[in-house]
């Protein structure tokens, strides 16, 4: 796919239906795209507004307070020990690492990228833009001898799977087999509810159950928005392998791609509070807990779904319908389709709404429940 070809942006395809679902008498509750609702907490705000006096052009590579605080949040909470400065770096959120990362590579003509099946479309946009091939797999065997990046997401969006750490090094074994690099976006790992995962860390592939002794060609991504209530700050970063650091730093100084220096300072404290990370869970959980039996006393399928800001439903019928449907309750969610094709009965429902959202939602949802 040459990148004049490139498909509209899929959301603009729910127009309509949030036209309907706004036409409800209580209002819409609009559970489509997972952009955080609470507040961005005091502390970082505060970070933020005291170093406003950025007269400066900022580092590419990330101040050194930023890149230690990215190295010891690692070890703290992701249970990724070793790293130092050399093997992090900063991103202007995550979806512009994901969607460059095949052309930072130098990926091209005749490679693929596989990303998983029920997957966030931005994989294999950035595998198009780099004139690469995607390829939608969750079987190692089934990736070709030409396979230059391997995608992971775990937990995934949209269906909130955990990969366990045998399943990384499965995949991590395959892609070294096939001189590939892999890629795991991890951005919702603070964010596990179904056992274990509601008490045990969810595995990083820079785990060294995962990887071993080195973390050649493999690297992990990291998002704030999701923990931290960040979106707007698009603070991000990356952490692995030094050489693939390395090279994405040299990239990134040439197109003067840096996180702006405020936003630096705002990192290293969201980074170094754990508080904040466990009220917002908490607040996710609430609304999960509201939500996901009220979908499932209406007549739904709740799949997978062990961690992440989503539920991924069924009701055994054509994705769309079930979006009109939920669109004429006023509840406005997102189609199976957009994550692949390997999903066109689920829809996917956030649970970034406010607390009294998501209490209408429920309540709508019960209702119907109530005449099946």
């Amino acid at each position: 796919m040459a990148l004049a070809e490139l498909p509209e942006y899929p959301w603009d395809a729910m127009a309509p239906f949030a036209v309907r679902a706004r036409e409800h008498a209580d209002g819409i509750v609009d559970l489509s795209i997972g952009s955080p609702v609470d507040a961005t907490p005091d502390l970082i705000r505060r970070a933020l507004a005291e170093a406003t006096d950025a007269h400066a052009y900022p580092q590419t590579v990330g101040t050194p307070a930023l890149r230690e605080a990215i190295v010891s949040w690692f070890a703290r909470r992701r249970g990724v020990t070793g790293l130092t400065v050399d093997n992090v770096l900063p991103t202007i959120g995550s979806k512009e690492l994901v969607a460059f990362l095949p052309f930072m590579l130098g990926l091209g003509e005749g490679d693929v990228v596989v990303h998983p099946r029920a997957a966030y479309p931005t994989y294999a946009i950035g595998a198009a833009m780099a004139g690469a091939e995607a390829l939608a797999s969750d079987d190692p065997a089934e990736w070709p001898r030409n396979t230059k990046l391997v995608w992971l997401n775990s937990p995934g969006n949209p269906d909130g799977r955990v990969l366990s750490v045998e399943e990384l090094r499965a995949a991590v074994e395959r892609a070294r087999e096939l001189g590939a690099y892999v890629a795991s976006d991890e951005c919702y790992a603070e964010l596990g509810w179904d056992a274990p995962w509601d008490e045990t860390p969810i595995p990083s592939v820079l785990d060294k159950r995962v990887i071993g002794d080195s973390r050649r060609n493999v690297i992990a991504v990291y998002s704030l928005s999701k923990q931290s209530n960040l979106a707007g700050y698009r603070a991000a970063f990356i952490a692995g392998c030094a050489t693939v650091v390395g090279r994405l730093l040299t990239v990134r100084k040439h197109a003067g791609l840096m996180l702006p220096a405020p936003l630096q300072a705002a990192m290293v404290t969201a980074l170094g509070d754990d508080e904040h990370v466990s009220v917002q869970r908490e607040r996710y959980r609430a609304r999960r807990d509201l939500l996901r039996p009220a979908l499932e006393g209406a007549g739904f399928r709740i799949d997978r779904s062990e961690a992440g800001l989503y539920l991924w439903a069924t009701e055994g019928r054509d994705a769309w319908e079930t979006i009109g449907r939920l669109a004429d309750l006023g509840i406005l969610a997102g189609p199976g389709v957009f994550y692949g094709d390997s999903s066109p009965q689920h829809v996917r429902l956030s649970l970034t709404a406010t607390d009294e959202r998501i209490a209408a939602a429920a309540e709508r949802l019960r209702a119907v429940g109530e005449t099946l």
